[in-house]
C-alpha cells in the first residue's frame, strides 16, 4: 500500500527498496468499506488463497490430485477462466513481485523477479513450455524440477529443496497475511491462550485486555475435565477446523485444549471472580485477535482482519488503528488490512479522521456480480471532506439499495397471517 499526495505525513513509513534508490512511501493500514455481499470478505479470504497455495500445493498435493481454488461461480465463462494472483513484497530493502496462474488441474503459469537495482532480475518464470531459471543458483533451480509436479507451485517446491533465494520468499508468505475471520476465531484463541505460558508474552496479552476495559484483571489457562477433553477431540476430528479431512495432529489438539481451558478473572466489589461459559461476545472477539495483532505487531507482519468491528465498540476499533498507525507502537512496518461498516473510521474532518484518505477502500457489487474495488482517492476528496457524510449520501457508490417496499410486503405478509 503506498502512499500518495493524500496521506498523513505521521502515518508513512519509509522503506528501502533497491540499492541506492529512493525509498518506498508505505502506509502501515487499509480499510475497505462497502455493501453486504459487495465482496470485502472475498477480497481477504483470496490473500489466504494465494498464501496457502504456496505453503502447501506441494505438501499437501496429491499427483493428479489437481488444484484446490475458489473460481468466480456466476457465470461459467469465468468459473473455466484460471485463477490469477500476484504480490509486490519488500524482503531486505529488496522489491520482489510474485505470481501464478492456476486451473482447476495445475499450475498455468509462475514467475518470479527480484529488483536489487531497480532493473527486474528473474528468478524463475514457469509456463506450458517450461520452467525458464535465472542465472542465480541455476544448478539448484534444476534439482528442483526433477521433483516438480504440475499441481504444486515451483516456489513451494523450490523452498522444500532449500533453495537459496527462494526459500525466503516462501518464509515471507509462512510469517504474513494472518487472516482473522469468524471461520478461524477457535485458532486465534488457541494461539493468544499459548502466549499466556511466556512471562513476557502474558503481561503484553493482560495489557491488552485491560486496554479494552473489560473488566478483567487475569486469565488463566484451566485443565479440561475429561469429558470436555473428549468433546473438544470430537469437535476437532468432525468439524472444520482441520482442512482436508486430515486427523488432527496431537500439537492441534493441545492447542486448543489451552483455547477451551481459558478462564477470565473479573474484579467485583470484593476481590477477583472467574468465568468461564459466561463472556461476552466482545470478549471472545477481543482475546482471539490479541494474538495475531502482536504476533504481527512483533514481527512486522501483515495482519487481514475480516469485520474489524464485529461485536467491538467503535473507539475500540479505533484504538487498535492508531497502535498500528503509530510509528511509536509499530516499531517494524506491521500492516493491517481490514473491511469494516463503522462509518467513523472514514472521518468527517481532518482532525477526526483515523484513516487517511488514501486509506480507504470500497467494493461494490456489478451488475454480473462480480466486485469492483477503487479507493477513495478517485474522487479527489478535499481534505477537510465530511468523508462520512458523504458516503452515506451515495456520493461514492459501494453502497446498498435498500428495497423498502419488498421489507414492508415482508412485514405484511407475517403480520396478516396473524390476524
Amino acid at each position: 500500500m503506498e502512499a500518495t499526495s493524500l496521506s498523513e505525513p505521521d502515518f508513512v513509513r519509509l522503506v528501502p527498496w533497491r540499492e541506492g534508490g529512493k525509498p518506498l512511501s508505505i502506509l502501515p493500514a487499509a480499510g475497505v468499506f462497502g455493501a453486504n455481499a459487495s465482496g470485502k470478505s472475498n477480497l481477504l479470504k483470496v490473500m489466504d488463497d494465494m498464501q496457502n497455495h504456496v505453503l502447501f500445493s506441494f505438501r499437501r498435493g496429491r499427483p493428479g490430485g489437481g488444484m484446490p481454488r475458489h473460481p468466480f461461480l456466476l457465470d461459467e465463462h469465468s468459473k473455466a477462466q484460471p485463477s490469477r494472483y500476484q504480490i509486490e513484497i519488500v524482503m531486505k530493502g529488496v522489491l520482489h513481485r510474485y505470481g501464478f496462474a492456476i486451473d482447476d488441474d495445475r499450475v498455468v503459469e509462475e514467475w518470479a523477479y527480484r529488483y536489487p537495482k531497480g532493473r527486474a532480475a528473474l528468478l524463475f518464470h514457469r509456463d506450458e513450455a517450461g520452467v525458464n531459471l535465472g542465472a542465480a543458483a541455476r544448478s539448484k533451480g534444476r534439482a528442483v524440477l526433477e521433483i516438480l509436479r504440475p499441481n504444486a507451485l515451483f516456489l513451494s517446491t523450490a523452498a522444500l529443496a532449500n533453495h537459496p533465494l527462494l526459500l525466503p520468499l516462501y518464509q515471507w508468505f509462512e510469517d504474513n497475511l494472518l487472516l482473522a475471520d469468524s471461520d478461524n476465531r477457535p485458532v486465534r484463541m488457541a494461539f493468544t491462550a499459548e502466549m499466556l505460558d511466556d512471562d513476557h508474552s502474558r503481561k503484553a496479552v493482560l495489557h491488552m485486555l485491560r486496554a479494552a476495559d473489560l473488566g478483567i484483571t487475569d486469565v488463566r489457562k484451566a485443565e479440561l475435565e475429561p469429558a470436555e477433553r473428549e468433546r473438544l477431540h470430537r469437535f476437532l476430528r468432525f468439524g472444520h477446523i482441520v482442512n482436508d479431512g486430515e486427523e488432527p495432529e496431537e500439537e492441534h489438539i493441545l492447542n486448543f485444549e489451552g483455547y477451551a481451558g481459558v478462564r477470565f478473572i473479573h474484579s467485583g466489589a470484593v476481590g477477583g471472580f472467574e468465568v468461564d461459559d459466561d463472556e461476552s461476545s466482545g470478549t471472545i472477539t477481543w482475546f482471539g485477535l490479541i494474538g495475531p495483532v502482536l504476533k504481527a505487531l512483533a514481527s512486522g507482519s501483515t495482519l487481514l482482519a475480516d469485520e474489524l468491528d464485529a461485536s467491538l465498540h467503535p473507539r475500540l476499533v479505533q484504538e487498535l488503528l492508531r497502535v498500528f498507525q503509530d510509528p511509536d507502537t509499530n516499531t517494524r512496518c506491521a500492516q493491517l488490512i481490514f473491511n469494516s461498516h463503522d462509518m467513523q473510521l472514514l472521518g468527517d474532518t481532518s482532525d477526526s479522521r483515523p484513516l487517511a484518505r488514501d486509506q480507504i477502500w470500497f467494493t461494490e457489487r456489478l451488475n454480473d456480480g462480480a466486485t469492483r474495488l477503487y479507493p477513495l482517492t478517485d474522487f479527489a476528496p478535499r481534505k477537510q471532506e465530511a468523508t462520512t457524510k458523504r458516503y452515506l449520501q451515495g456520493h461514492y457508490g459501494a453502497r446498498p439499495f435498500i428495497s423498502i417496499g419488498d421489507t414492508d410486503a415482508a412485514a405484511g405478509l407475517v403480520t396478516a397471517g396473524r390476524r
